[in-house]
């Protein structure tokens, strides 16, 4: 994206994702720890979103990872909360808990605090899962708090259309 804002990444949902969940019928939800409920967030925005957005959860705590999306709490002590197994797993369980079609999970470092030489600020990982179907990706580099998280949602949604445009 040129310029890295939240109305880019506004623009990338509405101009290439929202038609299609519109038009499909296809259901999503969110699971999101990091980015705080600004995917949510950027799916309400648009009239019409209830049509296609079943709901999300902000599971900033392990505790909520485990208890509401079913992440075996094993996996967070191994692999920690910001792992590929552990957005999977998140993913997977907002789309059973709200059952839709499809669902996202973030879990990462976002800044300025909390980073570690293995896993540094601005570390997320990111699962979209439609169906069977599991997509992830590994987002690196601090661009401070702010822009990290709108990177993570960007990042998202366009693994999201990458897979809605290979479906439809």
């Amino acid at each position: 994206m040129d310029e890295l804002n939240r109305k880019s990444v506004m623009s990338l949902l509405k101009e290439d994702i929202y038609d299609i969940l519109i038009n499909t019928g296809v259901t999503i939800s969110t699971a999101e720890s990091c980015t705080g409920g600004n995917l949510a967030s950027l799916f309400t925005y648009f009239s019409g979103s209830s049509t296609f957005y079943k709901g999300g959860v902000i599971a900033y705590a392990n505790e909520v990872k485990t208890n509401l999306l079913g992440v075996d709490a094993k996996l967070l002590v191994e692999d920690g909360a910001v792992s590929e197994s552990v957005v999977v797993e998140m993913a997977k369980g907002v789309q059973r808990l709200l059952k839709s079609d499809c669902s996202i999970a973030t879990s990462g470092i976002a800044g300025p605090l909390g980073g570690t030489v293995d896993k540094p600020v601005g570390t997320v990982w990111i699962a979209v899962v439609y169906k069977t179907k599991i997509i992830t990706y590994k987002q690196q580099g601090d661009d401070g708090r702010e822009i990290n998280i709108i990177k993570a949602c960007g990042n998202a949604l366009r693994i999201l259309k990458e897979v809605l445009v290979d479906k439809y």
